[in-house]
């Protein structure tokens, strides 16, 4: 059996309490501990609490006096693509806008076309490059979207790329109304069909939820309700991009149909956010996204947390409107941008972010029975990782109590 101590912490940051999601004052609760000290034994957390009151064992690891907390659970990211779209960010610097590319054939079409040219280990490969990426910022579990093939044989080569990628935790989700296809440009009843009747039933033993991109232009609320019904009917659990461009009754329906979660938000108004709180929907609010494409509509995140929703925050990485697998810039937005305080924004991308994939019993904060992934931050306060941006902050990553960087 391997045992072992961390020591010489300066903040111990648990995120510690109750057995949910956080809401409302609880999100700025983080159960620090200074001085502290946390004991791991066979890859889970056994003791945390002050240096005096433990014994310790023979193994130490010296934390060097700065910040131990849990690994960041990314809840939203699509890790597994081909190419990128650097030339598509030059195209918005220069002045177009998002649905001007995406109407010319670019966006996720242009993903979608190179994404299907490339081999599996192709993708892997690249996926292997992000995960190092993820890492380094301190994340130690993802949601991992597919959404790049939209056929049937290249969304499952992308799932099977999702479930070898290590030693991420990974949450694949299924996305294959993710956008029309070229192919079935003027046709979307017929690829829904497709998604439906084909897709569905032989990806629902690699996913664990099904997405939809739920906007007017794309997948319209009665078209995202089939899918989501069957995805149900198939055993998947619901995620959904809602609301991101304009507010056309996303939120509503992730709340009717059960949603674990409702993504974006940027444009939802208050009675989306009652149907949220009222239907126990969590949202996860990607302000990178936000901030890559040069808009100025954050979500309303001060709204929903006083409304007491359990919000998440994560990266949305993926190569056209968030490059980023960085949490910690993302924690700096949320500050700027949204009003969050440090604390709140430390819950919402740990312990709710592990919630809204289910796995709140066993990662998102350091308590006694969960799993040791757990990141030593180069920084004395908690703080400094919103207030230092730009920066990644991880010194030592460890995932299982095996140290990963």
């Amino acid at each position: 059996m391997s045992t072992f101590a961390v020591v010489n912490i300066s903040e111990l940051v648990t995120v510690a309490g109750p057995a949910r999601p956080r809401v409302r004052d609880e999100m700025r609760e983080l159960g620090v501990i200074r001085d502290g000290v946390m004991i791991v034994r066979d890859g889970i957390v056994t003791h945390v609490g002050p240096r005096r009151e433990i014994d310790l064992p023979a193994e130490i690891i010296d934390a060097g006096n700065k910040v131990v907390m849990p690994g960041f659970v990314d809840a939203h990211t699509h890790p597994v693509f081909a190419g990128n779209r650097a030339d598509e960010f030059e195209m918005r610097a220069s002045g177009a806008i998002y649905q001007q590319i995406a109407a010319a054939g670019g966006g996720i079409r242009s993903t979608v076309r190179k994404t299907r040219a490339a081999t599996e280990d192709e993708l892997f490969a690249a996926a292997s490059r992000y995960t190092q990426w993820f890492l380094y910022g301190g994340t130690t579990t993802i949601e991992a979207k597919s959404g790049y093939g939209l056929t049937l044989y290249d969304e499952l080569k992308l799932l099977r790329v999702i479930h070898r990628i290590a030693p991420l935790r990974t949450v694949p989700t299924f996305l294959g109304a993710h956008e029309i296809p070229d192919e079935y440009r003027g046709r979307r009843d017929d690829y829904i069909k497709l998604v439906i009747h084909e897709m569905l039933p032989a990806v629902s033993k690699l996913a664990e939820f099904c997405d939809i991109f739920c906007e007017p232009h794309v997948f319209p609320v009665d078209d995202a309700r089939r899918v989501l019904r069957a995805a149900k009917e198939h055993g998947l659990k619901l995620r959904m991009h809602v609301d991101q461009i304009e507010n056309s009754g996303g939120a509503q329906l992730a709340a009717e149909l059960g949603a674990t979660t409702a993504d974006h938000l940027e444009h939802t108004g208050a009675a989306g956010i009652k149907a949220l709180r009222d239907a126990g929907v969590q949202p996860v609010l990607l302000p990178g996204s936000v901030y890559a494409l040069g808009s100025k509509r954050y979500p309303n995140a001060r709204a929903m947390i006083d409304a007491g929703l359990a919000v998440v925050l994560a990266t949305d990485f993926n190569p056209g409107s968030s490059p980023t697998p960085s949490i910690p810039m993302i924690l700096s937005l949320a500050s700027t941008q949204m009003k969050m305080t440090p604390a709140e924004s430390i819950t919402a991308a740990t312990i709710n972010a592990a919630y809204s994939l289910d796995r709140g019993s066993e990662i998102g904060s350091l308590e006694p029975g969960k799993r040791a992934d757990f990141v030593i931050h180069d920084c004395a306060d908690h703080r400094e990782l919103a207030y230092f941006f730009g920066i990644q902050s991880a010194e030592d990553v460890y995932i299982g109590g095996s140290r990963v960087i």
